[in-house]
């Protein structure tokens, strides 16, 4: 999904870039309306894909399939839409119509297709952005053209759920809308660790600071993972203060086919769906450290349950000086006697004082904080400040009812590019199995462990094929350079390039083909360890087949048993990448010294070619080898700490803290005061290999490049004296 993701980025914010050079409209006129076209987009996608299915399942009588209908698409969680609002027939017709047969720009087609989809769905009525005829028609085609591209027409499930999510992202990043304070776009990363955590699969779920209803969206997903259909499952609520994020809010839950009753209002001082004590779930990004909010309007709040109530009042504004404990309240507040609550707060909230600290102990005092992590820096896009997720459960069981389980992710995270990190997929999973086993779920840790061992040796079974492609290749390079090496020693001006005389050249050649010999005994040498680490490998795979370990102990001795194969795996990566290195420079040595392109059998273009494939190769053979390690490595994370697949305290990591704990450090909800410092050890050895090797390859990446770059400048020099 990330690599997908990455590939369309480009793509997705030309449109942006286009905008800013041709249109007579500034980004705050543009933004929306360019959503509304990705909207378009992702639902004609999801509604082609949906449509295929229904189709197949369509009733026959005497012979006639069932014309579709609007409800089909609801059934399989996606929106009709009619044809003229499908993406399409807006950028394949040549002349518009509307019903009346009135001819239309492309400013109003793109308008009627929406005012279309409002009368169809009735969720999005007056949602979707109208305003497309203040644009100039090559601008809205181009548009169009750019979010017609293959990669966005073809992605899929998830990736393309992301779409959406990472334009609203750009729009962040740019400043050209949404908050700055992050309230309206919140990392996916995020939003999935809350939903992992909290797991709403039933009843209400509300969102009080909803922005572009992200928490909706992830919810959607997981309940549909779970195999339920999330408009049975569950309802969704949710309010924001801005009506333009109230459309998007209802534009993103409407085309991952959910429904939503979204409302316009300042949570702060309006309860529009009345739902205090009614919710299962409550999951939210408030703004951070809000000032300026009227103690008048909020004193007499029913929904601020301590004694408290206001945390503090600021003598210049004589306003509330920080909401961040309002926020606290209101979400216990909106739970019902079983409900949890997941939301992400200032890190600086969790060890606040003052007022603060007062509402904060009376919250504790409830005994409904379950579960605080700690996130490092850099998951927000506007914003490289490190944050809190907290979680409430008012449905604790009576051996956890005085107990908080504190975890520090501060050192786990994947650096996406210099500015922003996230979490893996496998690393929100490694989290949320130390939720698991603190609420005695060992079972799914169990399963998750075997999920990982199946990866790893579905991996294991790939990697035959690939690391023997390369055979082929590197032997056709070897032998054609051989010939050209022995046609070069006969040939009628066989020189140096520098002129030298032909005895010195011979030598040269001489030197070249002794190395080249040697290149080949190290290639025969690396290919004879790697057929043998294969076969053991291959073995070692078909034992793990035909005993598939039931339990936490057979797992482990798996685990032991494939460690001695981690130093092969790793010496195999690091020899081929030599081999091929070696390779390349004896090429380079030989047309740039010898002037092996002048010989018939080189063939220069050619030659490119084969040492672009080679590389190509090893490149996927290194990755499938990385891969391997990388299942192994998350086996291996899990089982360092949890051992016994039970609950236990880990050094630097996490730590369930009692009442008492939390009374004796100040009433203090950071993870950090609690879990220690690992001894002369910054950070997980792991994550600390992952980050070294992701700068790595950026600088394998940048050398690649100039090597590439310095090649072909010789080898079209080479063809211009040929």
């Amino acid at each position: 999904m990330t690599n997908n993701i990455s590939k369309l980025q480009s793509d997705l914010f030309e449109s942006a870039d286009f905008l800013r050079t041709n249109s007579k409209l500034n980004a705050n006129e543009y933004a929306v309306p360019v959503l509304g076209i990705i909207f378009l987009r992702q639902a004609t996608t999801r509604f082609n894909r949906v449509r295929d299915g229904i189709v197949a399942g369509l009733p026959q009588r005497n012979g006639v399939t069932r014309p579709l209908r609007p409800e089909d698409f609801t059934a399989a969680s996606a929106i009709y839409l009619p044809e003229q609002s499908r993406y399409e027939y807006l950028v394949e017709t040549k002349q518009f119509e509307d019903e009346h047969g009135r001819q239309l720009s492309m400013g109003e087609a793109i308008n009627h297709a929406m005012e279309l989809i409002e009368d169809q769905t009735p969720m999005l009525k007056g949602a979707l952005p109208n305003g497309y005829t203040k644009f100039e028609n090559d601008v809205l085609v181009e548009l169009l053209r750019i979010f017609n591209r293959d990669a966005l027409k073809e992605a899929e499930g998830d990736v393309f759920g992301r779409i959406y999510e990472y334009f609203l992202t750009k729009f962040s990043m740019s400043g050209e809308s949404a908050s700055d304070d992050g309230q309206f776009f919140t990392p996916p990363s995020l939003v999935r660790l809350i939903v992992n955590v909290i797991e709403p699969d039933s009843g209400i779920v509300f969102d009080p600071a909803c922005g572009s209803g992200g928490m909706s969206v992830q919810t959607g997903y997981f309940i549909r993972k779970q195999g339920d259909s999330p408009d049975h499952a569950v309802t969704f609520y949710g309010q924001e203060k801005s009506d333009s994020t109230v459309n998007l809010a209802r534009m993103n839950l409407a085309v991952h086919g959910l429904e939503g009753k979204i409302a316009q209002g300042n949570t702060y001082y309006v309860d529009r769906h009345q739902l205090a004590g009614k919710c299962s779930f409550v999951m939210a990004n408030p703004p951070f450290n809000t000032d300026g909010i009227d103690p008048d309007k909020v004193k007499g709040d029913g929904r601020l349950f301590t004694k408290k109530k206001i945390p503090g009042i600021s003598a210049k504004t004589e306003k509330v000086s920080n909401g961040n404990y309002l926020w606290a309240q209101y979400f216990y507040s909106y739970l019902n006697d079983t409900g949890r609550a997941g939301f992400v707060m200032a890190s600086s909230a969790s060890d606040a004082g003052h007022g603060e600290r007062e509402i904060r102990k009376e919250i504790i005092a409830t005994n409904a904080v379950d579960v605080m992590i700690a996130i490092g820096t850099n998951f927000f896009f506007t914003r490289t400040l490190p944050c809190m997720l907290w979680f409430y459960d008012k449905g604790k069981p009576i051996e956890r009812r005085d107990k908080t389980l504190m975890i520090d992710a501060r050192s786990i995270f994947r650096v996406v590019t210099r500015k922003i990190n996230d979490f893996s997929d496998e690393q929100l999973a490694n989290i949320t199995a130390i939720v698991w086993l603190y609420r005695g779920e060992n079972d799914r840790y169990v399963q998750l462990v075997g999920g990982y061992l199946d990866s790893l040796y579905e991996q294991v079974d790939t990697l035959s094929g690939v690391l023997k492609s390369l055979d082929e290749p590197m032997t056709k390079i070897y032998d054609t350079f051989g010939e050209a090496l022995v046609e070069l020693k006969t040939h009628d001006d066989t020189k140096l390039e520098n002129g030298e005389d032909d005895e010195l050249a011979l030598q040269a050649i001489a030197r070249v083909s002794a190395e080249l010999a040697t290149w080949k005994h190290d290639y025969d040498a690396w290919k004879d360890t790697r057929n043998t680490l294969l076969t053991t490998l291959a073995n070692e795979r078909q034992s793990f087949v035909d005993n598939r370990p039931k339990d936490n102990a057979e797992q482990k001795e798996r685990h032991a048993a494939f460690e001695p194969f981690v130093s092969e795996i790793k010496e195999c990566q690091r020899e081929l990448g030599q081999l091929v290195r070696e390779l390349i420079k004896l090429m380079g040595v030989a047309t740039k010294e010898l002037g092996i392109g002048k010989t018939d059998a080189w063939h220069t273009t050619q030659m490119r070619r084969a040492r672009k494939g080679v590389e190509q190769q090893r490149d996927e053979a290194t990755d499938a080898l990385k891969q391997t390690l990388y299942w192994h490595r998350q086996v291996e994370w899990l089982q360092s700490r949890f051992p016994d697949a039970e609950y236990t305290d880990v050094l630097g990591l996490c730590k369930v803290v009692a009442r008492d704990e939390i009374t004796a450090k100040d009433d203090s909800l950071s993870p950090g005061r609690y879990v220690g410092v690992v001894p002369n050890q910054m950070d997980d050895d792991d994550m600390f290999e992952d980050r070294m090797e992701t700068i790595h390859e950026e600088l394998m990446v940048l050398g690649k490049q100039a090597q590439e770059l310095h090649q072909t400048i010789l080898d079209n020099y080479q063809e211009l004296i040929a």
